[in-house]
C-alpha cells in the first residue's frame, strides 16, 4: 500500500542505537589515535633534533680515547659509517704518559641500513668555485694602500676582472686591509711554558679531532680554523687540565660553529661526540668563559680566508689551491706554527703549492695583493716542505687522510719536493 505523500519512514530503535553506537566508536578512535601522536611527540622530544646529529647508536667509548684514524687495517665499508665512526673518537685519559702509542683500535659500528646506503662523501660547500665576492680589486690602488712593489695588477688581469659580471669586488680590497691589519691585535705567544698540564702532543691529538668533528658535521673549513685559534688563545691565557682539554675544543668548534655556519650543531651533538663525558652545564659554563676571556672579540684573522684570496688573485684552478689548503691544514697540529701569521702562512702554502705543481713564480699581483715579496715567504716555505716530507705518516692522520678523498683531488698523494731541489728552485725564484 503506498504511503502518503507527507508521511516519513519510521526508524527503529534498533537503527538509532547502532548509528550512535559507530558514532561512539569513531570518536573513540579518534581520541586513542591522538593520544598515541602525543605520546610518540613526547617519546620523540627526547631524541636529538639537529639535523646534523649522528644517528645509529653504536657503542661509545671513553673519553679521551683513540683519536689517531688507526683504522687502515679494516676492510672498506660505506662512507656514511667510516664518517659517522670517527666522529665517536675522544681523547683518551692515558695521552699525558704516551701519546705516540695506540694500544687499542677500534673497528667501525654497523649503522641501520638505511643510513649505511646514504652516501656522505666530504662536503666540499665553499669549493665550488672561489669567492666571488673577494675578487681582487684594481680600483683606486695606491702605494699607501697596498705594500709590495707592483702596485697594480696588470692589463690583462684587470680585464679579467672587470669582466666578471659575479665578482663583488667592491669591498674586498678594504676587507683583507683590515684583515691584515687586525691580525697585529691576536698575536700567540709561546704558551706551553705555563702549561703544565698538557703538551704539544695533547694540543695535536686534539686538533686531529676537531678536524674528523668538522668532517663528521660537515661543517666549512673556516670554522674548523677558527675553532683551533680560539683554543690557542684561550690557553695562552688559562692554565688548562687535561681533563678539560677535550671540552674546551668542543666548545670552540661550538662557538666558530655560531659564528661561521648557517646551521650550526646543537649542544646534545657535542655531548654524544665526547661520550657524555661533560654535561650540558659544563659546555655552557666553558662557552661562557671562553668569550669572555677573549672579550666576545672572536673575528680572528684565519689563513683558509687568505688562501681563498691569493687563489683568486692567481686565477688558479681548485686543485692547487686545494693542495695550498692541505698544506696549510697539516700546521694546525702542529705547534711551532701557531706563532705565524694567518696571511703569511697563507701566503706560503700556496707559493709551495705553486711549485709543488711547477706553476712559475710568485707574480706582481701576487705580490701585491698578498703583500709580500717571494723572498719573504722562503724560510716559511721551507719549513712547510719538511713538515710535509717528513712528518711521521702513522698517527694523526685525520687531514691526510681527508685530503686523500677522490673529492679533494688526491692532493695529499702529491709528490714533494727534495729539499736540495727546493733549495734551487728558491735560489732561481729571485
Amino acid at each position: 500500500m503506498p504511503m502518503p505523500r507527507n508521511s516519513r519512514p519510521s526508524r527503529g530503535k534498533g537503527s538509532r542505537s547502532t548509528k550512535i553506537q559507530s558514532m561512539e566508536n569513531t570518536r573513540s578512535d579518534a581520541v586513542k589515535a591522538m593520544e598515541s601522536q602525543e605520546g610518540n611527540k613526547e617519546e620523540n622530544s627526547q631524541a636529538k633534533k639537529s639535523p646534523s646529529s649522528p644517528q645509529g647508536v653504536a657503542k661509545k667509548r671513553p673519553a679521551f680515547g683513540d683519536l689517531t684514524n688507526a683504522h687502515q687495517n679494516h676492510p672498506k665499508q660505506s662512507k656514511k659509517v667510516a664518517v659517522k665512526d670517527t666522529a665517536k673518537k675522544v681523547l683518551r685519559n692515558a695521552v699525558a704518559h704516551d701519546v705516540c702509542k695506540n694500544s687499542k683500535k677500534y673497528g667501525p659500528k654497523s649503522l641501520p641500513e638505511e643510513e649505511a646506503s646514504v652516501s656522505s662523501e666530504p662536503i666540499v660547500k665553499e669549493e665550488a668555485i672561489l669567492v666571488e665576492e673577494e675578487e681582487p680589486s684594481v680600483e683606486g690602488s695606491s702605494a699607501e694602500e697596498e705594500p709590495g712593489p707592483s702596485k697594480q695588477m696588470p692589463t690583462n688581469e684587470t680585464r679579467k676582472v672587470e669582466d666578471d659580471p659575479y665578482a663583488n669586488n667592491e669591498y674586498a680590497k678594504e676587507i683583507f686591509t683590515y684583515m691584515r691589519k687586525r691580525e697585529e691585535f691576536f698575536p700567540i705567544s709561546n704558551y706551553m711554558v705555563k702549561q703544565h698540564d698538557i703538551s704539544k702532543e695533547m694540543r695535536a691529538i686534539l686538533v686531529d679531532w676537531m678536524v674528523e668533528v668538522q668532517e663528521n658535521f660537515e661543517l666549512t673549513h673556516e670554522t674548523l680554523y677558527l675553532a683551533v685559534k680560539l683554543v690557542d688563545h684561550y690557553l695562552m691565557q688559562v692554565v688548562c687540565l687535561r681533563d678539560k682539554l677535550q671540552l674546551i675544543g668542543s666548545t670552540a668548534i661550538l662557538i666558530a660553529a655560531k659564528f661561521e655556519e648557517r646551521c650550526p650543531p646543537c649542544i646534545d651533538d657535542f655531548l654524544y661526540i665526547c661520550d657524555d663525558a661533560y654535561q650540558r652545564e659544563e659546555i655552557l659554563r666553558m662557552e661562557i668563559n671562553i668569550l669572555h676571556t677573549l672579550k666576545f672579540d672572536i673575528n680572528i684573522p684565519i689563513a683558509y680566508r687568505f688562501l681563498r684570496r691569493f687563489a683568486k688573485c692567481a686565477h688558479v684552478d681548485m686543485e692547487v689551491l686545494t693542495l695550498s689548503r692541505f698544506i696549510c691544514e697539516l700546521t694546525l697540529q702542529e705547534y711551532d706554527f701557531v706563532q705565524e701569521r694567518a696571511s703569511k702562512l697563507a701566503a706560503s702554502s700556496f707559493f709551495l703549492a705553486l711549485k709543488m705543481k711547477n706553476l712559475g713564480n710568485w707574480t706582481p699581483p701576487l705580490e701585491c695583493y698578498s703583500g709580500y715579496q717571494s723572498t719573504d715567504l722562503f724560510s716559511l716555505v721551507k719549513r712547510l716542505n719538511f713538515l710535509l716530507t717528513y712528518q711521521p705518516q702513522d698517527k694523526l692522520k685525520a687531514v691526510r687522510t681527508k685530503y686523500s678523498h677522490k673529492i679533494f683531488f688526491e692532493v695529499a698523494k702529491t709528490p714533494t719536493l727534495d729539499m736540495l731541489e727546493l733549495e734551487e728552485i728558491l735560489k732561481n725564484s729571485v
